[in-house]
């Protein structure tokens, strides 16, 4: 019998790439665990991460060998929903492999799960630790997720590892390029916080797809991804804003002219911004963590995915952003979507 397939949030941005992936190559047993459904050619189940009786039953019904969990909630969300799925779901996806006798999981980190914050990520690999505090929670439980897979690895014999994207980027990206975009709606292009000299990875959808494939095929108790974290990206880290103007020129927009603030005044201007997001009862949409965001290097050392793995990129990430952006154009074309 050959592998079955399980991806929880196959209905999701990620989850939709690793299904096409599949589906290319002619799998005949590919099965979906999400909220809804959206292919015609796989086998759903609908469900509740957070409910261990969901997720048991489609492993046990589906015969699972393999399960691959991309879900991960927004950012932006409540805290208390990042340690209900990211933790308590992962804790239910392992106890349900664990249980079902599943011979490989494969879990979707994210490069975040080493940033605090404040401190860059310059060439960080693998052996960079966990830092001590996080500034949220979303990259808080996405940590915390990624050691409860990693420490299963081996539990009736069931293999586990952990890929980490940055910044996941694509066609029908939710999150990325749709903000990107917004800041031309929002006239903010001409503004710049930093110097741009700090350097950003970023992570092709169809690669990070690719990648979480390539683990699943070469995952075996005789080597060394069991019980491993692997950092995905596209191997081509630039300067963060150069990225968003490369976007915007997609677009046909060019700010006219640029502003450049430095990173004190933007953490003050984002202070106060806080302050009367929180005086209206609003979610503030500047705020410090994202200043301090796009003023850091935040950049990764892929060699081990490439060494133990085999990944290379297989989209360029120019080539990437463009077809990246020209889905965007045409549903903006369309009257399908609209940045808001």
């Amino acid at each position: 019998m050959g592998d079955r397939y399980l991806i929880i949030g196959g209905d999701g941005f990620l989850g939709r790439w690793i299904i096409e992936l599949l589906l290319r190559r002619d799998e005949p047993n590919i099965f979906v665990f999400d909220l809804r459904s959206h292919f015609d050619d796989v086998k759903y189940f609908i469900g509740d991460l957070t409910k261990y009786e969901d997720i048991n039953n489609a492993i046990k019904r589906g015969r699972i060998s393999i399960v691959i969990n991309t879900v991960s909630p927004l950012t932006g969300l409540g805290d208390d929903i990042y340690w209900k799925v990211n933790v308590d779901g992962t804790k239910n996806v392992i106890r349900a492999c664990i249980e079902n006798g599943v011979q490989k999981l494969i879990h979707t980190s994210s490069a975040s799960v080493l940033f605090d914050g404040v401190s860059d990520l310059v060439n960080a690999d693998e052996t960079t630790p966990y830092p001590e505090k996080y500034a949220d929670a979303y990259n808080e439980t996405k940590a915390k997720a990624e050691a409860l897979v990693l420490e299963a690895n081996g539990k009736n014999n069931l293999l586990t590892c952990a890929l980490r994207p940055s910044a996941i980027f694509g066609p029908k990206d939710r999150t990325l390029i749709p903000g990107i975009i917004a800041v031309v709606k929002r006239g903010q292009t001409k503004f710049q916080i930093g110097d741009n000299s700090n350097l950003f990875d970023y992570s092709y959808v169809e690669n990070v797809a690719y990648a979480h494939i390539l683990a699943a095929d070469k995952m075996a108790p005789d080597n060394k991804i069991g019980g491993e974290a692997f950092l995905i990206t596209n191997g081509a880290p630039v300067p963060f804003w150069d990225f968003l103007r490369f976007t915007w020129a997609q677009f046909k927009h060019y700010p006219p002219f640029v502003i450049k603030m430095p990173r004190s005044v933007g953490l003050t201007l984002a202070s106060l911004a806080e302050w009367s997001s929180y005086l209206q009862g609003k979610e503030p949409g500047f705020t410090r963590f994202r200043v301090k965001f796009s003023c850091a290097n935040r950049y990764f050392n892929i060699t081990k995915a490439k060494t133990i793995l085999g990944y290379e990129p297989i989209i360029g990430l120019e080539e990437g952003l463009r077809r990246s952006c020209q889905y965007f154009i045409e549903e903006l074309n369309q009257g399908r979507l609209d940045f808001k």
